[in-house]
């Protein structure tokens, strides 16, 4: 299995043809969890984030709507709804 270098140079290996460095997404996630962003799943991070949907965006969306998104399931959005609700938000009817 070959070696690939990320942009900032980390090298991984991956077994799939996915581009993504793992340290870098790692490293991403744990600034926006940081920064308040509810805890999900790398998946779901991934799929909100491949299709530049941020907290702000959620409201925007229906969870079916979500739900669509590889990587999104059931659990995460429980936990965006109750983050959204926490802050007197919902997501699209």
């Amino acid at each position: 299995m070959p070696l690939n270098t990320c942009t900032k140079g980390h090298t991984f290996n991956k077994t799939s043809d996915c581009p993504t460095c793992p340290i870098c997404a790692n490293d991403e996630m744990n600034t926006a969890y940081a920064s308040g962003f509810p805890r999900i799943s790398a998946p779901a991070f991934r799929a909100l984030k491949n299709n530049g949907i941020t907290l702000s965006d959620l409201t925007r969306y229906s969870e079916k709507d979500l739900l669509e998104l590889h990587g999104v399931g059931p659990k995460a959005i429980t936990i965006l709804r109750n983050y959204l609700k926490e802050k007197g938000l919902s997501f699209k009817e």
